[in-house]
């Protein structure tokens, strides 16, 4: 089963879902690498699901669960760093990396799906994540040199059910009443539908043309951070004044909220924001696909907030308009 067998690792989170699910449409079985199998119940039930509880950091641990599977595909990251849970952008970033490409010449696997962010840059990145990233990808890519057929996406913010974006932006907006202040009010994004990704990653997979290659993804269209959290607010339906925040203070929230448990906002994630999260096209057309725009995903999702919200809602005289 090896030429039908893909390991996934990060593949219980948001995006590892997606991916699954689409795979197993196109008859592959799925092997997910995970620290805590039993928290993912929901993938543990699925048919063609392999779940396996492995520190994916542990290079005897990935060469032994890897051994028979045709491809990898790496969706581990991190937005933050907590060296309390032994995870930086070093260790996330750059080592995993490096050792997935290792163990896939050991075990003899030549294709390699990986996760990268839009503007990773090892020499550029305004951000030690995008540093880090950057560097991340190199590491990889450079292993091409010993037959591995290496494709990597760089995707603007990702929308979709169970995102981290708008999802935590309602409720923030719910639990702060009145005054939204919001750093880096004019952070461009061009967000790109999850769909859209777990279809460009099943039709790279086997698809000769992407080996080597490295693609920025976004949506149709682009957006303001405020516009977005705007949209985000008349769609749960709160009534918010968003104060935009300069640049002394959004890096002084960063700061502050950086300190604070859960890490909400930090001054990286501050530095990443300063570099316009857009492409230069959408989705390459390689993939024959057309982007999906979020105006006609993110309100099936949010309605859950709008139902479960704890302010009441003041109708504005004049509505907002979408962004």
């Amino acid at each position: 089963m090896k030429d039908r067998t893909i390991c996934i690792l990060g593949g219980s989170g948001f995006v590892g879902h997606h991916i699954t699910n689409r795979l197993m449409c196109d008859g592959y079985r799925i092997r997910i690498l995970t620290r805590r199998r039993e928290q993912h119940r929901d993938l543990l039930v699925m048919p063609d699901v392999e779940m396996q509880e492995v520190n994916v950091h542990n290079p005897a641990q990935l060469k032994e669960y890897t051994t028979d599977c045709h491809a990898i595909i790496n969706l581990v990251s991190i937005l933050n760093q907590s060296r309390v849970a032994g995870e930086t952008f070093n260790d996330v970033h750059i080592k995993l990396p490096a050792t997935i490409a290792k163990v896939c010449q050991q075990n003899n696997i030549s294709r390699v799906l990986h996760m990268s962010a839009l503007n990773a840059d090892v020499a550029r990145g305004h951000s030690y994540y995008l540093r880090t990233k950057g560097n991340g990808e190199n590491i990889i890519h450079q292993a091409a040199r010993e037959g591995l057929n290496i494709t990597s996406f760089r995707p603007s913010v990702i929308f979709g059910p169970g995102d981290h974006f708008f999802n935590q932006f309602a409720s923030l907006l719910k639990q702060i009443p009145f005054v939204f202040p919001l750093a880096c009010p004019q952070a461009q994004f061009a967000p790109i539908y999850v769909g859209d990704i777990a279809q460009i990653f099943a039709t790279a997979l086997n698809h000769k043309e992407t080996f080597g290659k490295r693609y920025d993804l976004c949506g149709p269209r682009v957006y303001s951070l405020r516009q977005l959290v705007e949209y985000t607010a008349d769609l749960i339906q709160v009534d918010r004044r968003i104060i935009g925040l300069g640049k002394g203070l959004s890096r002084l929230q960063a700061r502050v909220l950086g300190m604070m448990p859960g890490k909400l906002f930090t001054y990286d994630n501050y530095l990443s924001m300063l570099t316009p999260s857009v492409c230069q096209e959408d989705i390459p057309r390689l993939f024959n696909l057309k982007s999906t725009p979020l105006e006609t995903i993110v309100p099936g999702y949010l309605a859950e907030h709008r139902l479960r919200g704890r302010y009441p809602y003041y109708r504005q005289t004049a509505r907002r308009k979408q962004p």
